[in-house]
């Protein structure tokens, strides 16, 4: 089946309200020096010029997490990858308040990066919230697939943790049985608390609260690569 790997586009709008003038600023000015390179290999060195853990946050919507994680973890490179631009501007909003130096950002494909680091080179990767493309005719699009899961596996080192969480029923059900299916990939919930109870190294995000507000269940999944 095709999925996220072969089909390569990505959906849905870019943009969204028009960005005020410090926004703007903040686009022209700050992003083109915590960016991602566009071409060539990837690496904690080329990245931020030293040997360091690498983490990998795909689609980090407005950025509350990445920020979070990076103020927790100092010594570690954060990678986040968002195409939607109104959710880089919030994540630069985050950079720059927190004068935070181990953020790097792709505007774009998440996989066209993940694609360019070394094998084995991360120690955790985030998805969380991914696009549920609820319909049965666009599960192909969803980026819990085998094939982004595959090269997720082949850039996690052994023991690192990818950490999946949703708040679409659909969704659940569908990475559950992709995720069990997979005999790299050990799921670390041994109880329902487990999955149900945000981990306390976990930061909260907007999104997350207003799902909670409108009454839907947040599933927090851990998954060890062996």
């Amino acid at each position: 089946m095709n999925d996220p790997i072969t089909i390569r586009r990505l959906y849905g709008r870019r943009q969204g309200h028009k960005l005020r003038l410090g926004q703007s600023a903040l686009v022209e000015d700050l992003l083109p020096r915590i960016s991602v390179p566009e071409t060539g290999p990837l690496d904690a060195h080329t990245l931020f010029g030293d040997e360091r853990p690498l983490q990998v946050e795909i689609g980090f919507g407005a950025g509350e997490h990445l920020a979070g994680q990076a103020l927790a973890n100092p010594g570690t490179g954060f990678i986040g990858c968002e195409p939607f631009l109104n959710g880089v501007v919030g994540a630069l909003n985050h950079v720059r308040d927190g004068d935070l130096t181990n953020v790097r950002i792709h505007m774009g494909d998440a996989l066209e990066v993940v694609e360019r680091l070394p094998d084995a080179s991360l120690d955790r990767l985030y998805l969380l919230h991914p696009d549920p493309w609820r319909k049965a005719r666009h599960a192909k699009r969803r980026m819990i697939n085998h094939g982004p899961l595959d090269l997720i596996a082949k850039k996690l080192k052994p023991g690192a943790e990818f950490r999946l969480g949703t708040d679409d029923p659909t969704y659940c059900r569908w990475s559950m049985m992709i995720m069990n299916a997979r005999s790299d990939f050990v799921w670390q919930a041994r109880e329902p608390r487990d999955f149900l109870d945000r981990p306390a190294d976990w930061p909260e995000t907007r999104y997350e609260r207003k799902a909670r507000r409108q009454g839907r269940e947040v599933w927090y999944f851990r998954y060890i690569r062996i």
